[in-house]
């Protein structure tokens, strides 16, 4: 190994050196930024005196390094040293050997100690004790605890050394071979050896095909047990995360690991594939029901809920606790105080909330879902004697009766401002604590009345099923949601198994109240539902636009509407442009880089700081990428830059970023600034659960993978005032026409009606003469 490292040196460009000071470092990353003397190099190096950064697992000042990478050159502090790979240098002369074993990485061991050592073993004394340990025995004054620490240290930290060169040998740059040693420690290299697709799960940024490379190396080629086990699990996960399967069919299964594993020397047969299945299942690690394979997580998600389900709707407590006429009498009186009239739809809507256990409401935009919320709170208060202010259960032992959440914070937000009551993210109501898991499930459910669930066509099966875990009994639940959205980003499609299950008490408001005589969008919205384009689309109404334009021009027509939008008093937060994918000329990050120059210009008064390809400015619109539980922000969010300190400037020493989300600030370290990305554009996912004043829609051909009619229908709704479209109308067309959703497996919908619905199911099996005859 070290033999093929000589080699290697030879071969690569690299800095010998000693480093004297750690400008920066990320203890839990290992990124670092040092500065180093310079004793040799094969480099152009203008100063003896250089700045190096890259990942390190351990540094150590004053001891002799060698660094594998490239000169680069920053704007600011010139040049510098990236590197890709290192090795510490043992010392060559006593004197060497000396100052390394009295310097810091052994404390208590003096220079009077260290030359014993050498005078008694040389200038090769480490090299000696490293392969003889017991050595040391032989120094003279040297007491038998100094001994074994100086032979434990000198191990150890040869260990780290071996691992990395190693890894290095694997084709592990700096950066993973890091990550992989914080892993595995010492023991990275054995169980690499041994399994090296532990990496996929373990180690973040590995995929499956680079643990396959290894694989090869190894010898785990072909029908090796271990490779197709390692297939298996990550070629479901895979249809989990980027498809929103819960499960996969056996045949589906053998069919696509059979061509992840196959290579055009030697096809994996299936007979091995069907076997290493039943080996997964028997240790546990999949779970194949009537031949549909599941990854454990999925196949409890999905038969929990069930359960949790099966559970609310065999409460008795609600359905005769109020008669008719007290009912009515409660909505009269609730018309009366608001000065309106509920829709005899609206009135069911109430009715039907109030005597279930658990309801599902759904309907397009502008169909009353949110008055239908507002009037059951209020009903429910009216005769049960609730309070609807929270500060009167301040110091009372119960809590406060409602739970209103949303899968994102936008959405928490227009739910808590439309009702006037606190509304919160289902993964705050649940308390979740990230990769700890939450404070909410079964032992430990959450305290209230009635719980309201908004966006449920956002919420995938892991999410539901803890939620739905986690609530007491008696608990009334209303599910509501827009069954023509986009389905869920993670797996399952709960809202849509919830409603075509049909043992759940269901109401769907289908006419149009939010609707004003100068508006036009939800009319669009609801014709497009109903796959019909208006022949008007192009024409400009009061709150509608179409621009014609080709892909090549799209970004700066954007811009253009944008810039008039400005002038007339709009700002970036009231702006969203939506856009489906994320790469090319009409993509997300294109957009995102126009607009920034256009709604936040560069200027000497703002600061900037890079992180990868991204630049952030102070005064810039952004997304939150992910939830972060510990701050209270989550994935969806929308904030403001409003400052960046340099690492000069704070006691982390290093730069930060600070974000106000609706006037409460997050600061952000340089090296987390990865769950954050311009906003000025963003996907129609991840607009899901908000509204704009103002929503721009591109539609062009090059997009044409992702154009669906739900896709065109989501991006639509989000818009509260004012939409614009460019593009090309032959591109919304085609969308429009875009009728299949993709298939998602999922059992939801039958185990509901197998455990809830029998007589459900019987009933939707009769032909008409016989339901006639049953009639």
């Amino acid at each position: 190994m070290m033999e093929s490292m000589d080699l290697f040196a030879e071969e690569k460009k690299y800095v010998k050196g000693i480093p004297h000071h750690i400008v920066f470092r990320n203890e839990e990353n290992g990124y670092t930024v040092l500065r180093i003397r310079v004793e040799e190099t094969n480099e152009a190096i203008e100063d003896k005196d250089i700045a190096l950064f890259g990942f390190f697992p351990v540094i150590h000042l004053h001891e002799s390094y060698q660094f594998f990478g490239k000169i680069k050159m920053h704007p600011k502090y010139g040049q510098q040293y990236e590197v890709e790979q290192f090795r510490k240098l043992l010392p060559q002369s006593k004197d060497g050997v000396v100052q390394y074993l009295s310097g810091e990485l052994f404390p208590g061991i003096g220079k009077s100690t260290a030359e014993r050592i050498v005078a008694h073993l040389g200038e090769t004394a480490i090299t000696q004790i490293l392969n003889q340990p017991q050595c040391l025995s032989d120094v003279p004054k040297l007491p038998e605890d100094k001994a074994l620490q100086i032979a434990e240290t000198l191990m150890a930290h040869e260990g780290l050394e071996k691992v990395m060169i190693a890894l290095s040998d694997y084709g592990f740059g700096t950066q993973l071979s890091t990550k992989i040693y914080q892993a595995y420690g010492n023991d990275a290299v054995r169980i690499i050896e041994e399994n090296p697709y532990r990496l996929v799960q373990d180690i973040e940024g590995i995929g499956f095909h680079r643990a396959d490379e290894i694989g090869k190396r190894l010898g785990l080629v072909g029908n090796h047990p271990e490779r197709i086990q390692a297939g298996c699990l990550y070629w479901l996960n895979e249809k989990a995360q980027n498809e929103g399967h819960v499960f996969m069919t056996f045949a589906e299964t053998v069919d696509g690991v059979q061509e992840l594993l196959s290579t055009k020397q030697a096809e994996v047969d299936v007979g091995s594939i069907e076997n290493e299945l039943d080996v997964l299942e028997e240790k546990g690690q999949l779970i194949i029901e009537e031949l549909n394979v599941y990854l454990p997580s999925l196949y409890f998600a999905e038969k929990g809920l069930v359960t949790s389900i099966k559970k609310l709707s065999e409460q008795t407590d609600f359905e005769n606790e109020f008669s008719e006429s007290e009912f009515l009498e409660a909505l009269g009186a609730l018309e009366e105080r608001l000065n309106i009239q509920y829709a005899p739809s609206q009135k069911e809507a109430i009715q039907t909330a109030i005597h279930s256990p658990i309801m599902l409401l759904t309907g397009g935009p502008g169909t009353g879902k949110t008055t239908v919320i507002k009037g059951i709170v209020e009903i429910v208060a009216e005769l049960r004697g609730f309070s609807l202010n929270p500060k009167d259960y301040k110091d009372k032992e119960e809590s406060f009766p409602f739970l209103l959440a949303a899968p994102t914070g936008r959405a928490a937000k227009r739910m808590s401002e439309s009702t006037g009551l606190p509304a919160v993210t289902i993964h705050r109501l649940l308390g979740w604590r990230g990769g700890s898991g939450y404070d909410h499930d079964e032992e430990h459910p959450i305290e209230g009345k009635l719980l309201i669930i908004d966006e449920m066509s956002m919420v995938d099966l892991w999410l539901a099923n803890q939620l739905f875990k986690s609530l007491p009994l008696p608990m009334q639940v209303i599910v509501v949601g827009d069954e023509d959205q986009l389905p869920s980003v993670g797996p399952g499609q709960v809202l849509n198994d919830f409603l075509h299950s049909e043992v759940i008490p269901t109401v769907r408001l289908t006419d149009i109240y939010r609707q004003s005589e100068d508006s036009s969008i939800i009319e669009l919205a609801h014709e497009i539902k109903q796959g019909r384009l208006p022949e008007t689309i192009g024409q400009q109404t009061g709150d509608r636009s179409f621009f014609n334009c080709h892909q090549n021009q799209v970004v700066d027509v954007v811009c253009q509407v944008c810039n008039n939008a400005i002038k007339k008093g709009f700002t970036a937060m009231d702006i969203q442009v939506l856009v489906p994918i994320y790469r090319g000329s009409a993509g997300i990050d294109a957009m995102n880089t126009a607009l920034q120059n256009l709604f936040n210009p560069e200027s000497d008064s703002k600061r900037t700081l890079t992180f990868g390809d991204k630049l952030f400015r102070t005064g810039d619109k952004v997304l939150q990428l992910v939830n972060n539980p510990d701050e209270g922000v989550f994935n969806g969010d929308i904030g403001e830059v409003v400052a960046i300190f340099r690492a000069k400037e704070t006691t982390e020493k290093e730069d930060q970023l600070v974000v106000s989300f609706d006037g409460k600030e997050i600061v952000y370290l340089k090296r987390d600034l990865n769950q954050l990305t311009l906003a000025y554009c963003c996907s129609i996912h991840k607009s899901q659960g908000s509204e704009f004043p103002i929503v721009v829609l591109p539609i062009v051909k090059g997009y044409h993978r992702m154009l669906k009619r739900n896709l065109v229908y989501t991006a639509i709704t989000r818009s509260k005032s004012f939409l614009i479209l460019c593009g090309d109308i032959k591109a919304l067309e085609y969308s429009i026409e875009q009728t299949h959703v993709d298939r998602r497996n999922s059992m939801l919908k039958e185990k509901l009606i197998e455990r809830l619905g029998t007589e459900a199911l019987a009933l939707s099996e009769l032909s008409i003469e016989d339901f006639e005859e049953e009639v």
